[in-house]
């Protein structure tokens, strides 16, 4: 059962979302704190008990608004309605920033936010791209707020612009009848089934996110594909070659004509290793000290010298397939 545990801040209670939230869970334990950002029995905790609290949900109220200029497919980053989050990949830049306690938190002033975001799409000097799903997974938040939903309705409304967020999620029926106005962009991350199976723990599978993407582009969404994160496990060549020959059989037409493609390699650091060695003892190792190499606040990237080549071997295999499709970066 999800939530397992609720810490709630007990001011969000004063929300409509809150509210909401509290006669959802009724039957879950609710356990007062002062601050969504400061748990003390939780950040205190071993890393070995990193699986058990990532059971946990956290509600509070976002008091950070500061948008982020962006380079890639957003122009910009957007602070929204959820950070972390209760899957468990073994890579998971958020642990970078909430090092165990990168269980899922939603803000319930949500609507101040989704205020906030049109408000700025209508003022910007051009038309923007805001990217509001880079600290949480929103499909997977939405299943529990309705969130997603909510933003999406509003913004195609009264917003200026694009909205974007990327999920490793399947669960994108209920989105699917909305009148988004083609104000959305959906992102769906991809990755042969073994790592999702081994390292992109508590997520949807290959072939559930493909189905996902068809559905989203037939509703009359804008779509991309990450290929992310690129990791260099033993046979990673057939690996990925698997993954892009299963993109092509499965994608349907209008998605492999109106797709766009984002490629990320891995970045890793000390911090995961740390919990991954103790939550997960028995996981695939994705660190390897022969192809990476240390670069600042304690991260690991791939050498330039195997990236490079990674670089010129994904791209001669997907013009193979997507001949045509953008290629928006590769990181």
């Amino acid at each position: 059962m999800y939530p397992k545990k609720i810490y709630y801040e007990p001011k969000a209670l004063d929300y409509e979302l809150g509210k909401k939230l509290k006669e959802k869970y009724s039957d879950v334990e609710w356990i007062p704190i002062e601050s969504h950002n400061n748990i003390e029995e939780l950040r205190t905790r071993s890393n070995a008990d990193f699986v058990e609290m990532k059971k946990y949900l956290i509600i509070g109220i976002r008091k950070t608004h500061k948008y982020v200029e962006n380079q890639k497919v957003s122009d910009y980053l957007v602070p929204f309605s959820s950070s972390g989050c209760s899957a468990m990949c073994l890579y998971c830049y958020l642990v970078c920033n909430y090092n165990k306690c990168s269980y899922l938190r939603v803000y319930v002033n949500i609507d101040y936010m989704l205020d906030k975001l049109i408000e700025r799409s209508q003022k910007t000097d051009k038309i923007c791209t805001f990217e509001i799903g880079s600290n949480s997974d929103l499909i997977l938040e939405n299943q529990i707020t309705g969130n997603l939903i909510k933003t999406i309705e509003k913004f195609a409304e009264k917003g200026r612009g694009f909205i974007t967020f990327p999920t490793k999620f399947s669960m994108v029926d209920n989105l699917l009848s909305l009148n988004h106005k083609g104000k959305v962009i959906f992102r769906m991350s991809v990755n042969p089934e073994m790592i999702i199976r081994k390292v992109e723990i508590g997520t949807s599978h290959l072939i559930e996110r493909i189905e996902a993407v068809n559905k989203m582009c037939d509703a009359g969404y804008k779509v991309g594909l990450l290929i992310a994160p690129v990791i260099f496990v033993d046979d990673w060549k057939s690996l990925y070659i698997e993954l892009l020959d299963t993109l092509y059989d499965r994608l349907t037409e209008k998605v492999k004509k109106e797709m766009f493609i984002e490629v990320i390699f891995m970045t890793y650091s000390y911090v995961q290793n740390a919990i991954n060695s103790q939550a997960f003892p028995n996981a695939l190792k994705i660190y390897n000290k022969e192809l990476m190499t240390g670069r600042s606040r304690g991260k690991y990237y791939y050498k330039q010298e195997y990236r490079d080549e990674a670089e010129v071997f994904l791209r001669k295999e997907i013009k193979a397939r997507f001949d045509g499709t953008e290629i928006v970066y590769v990181v």
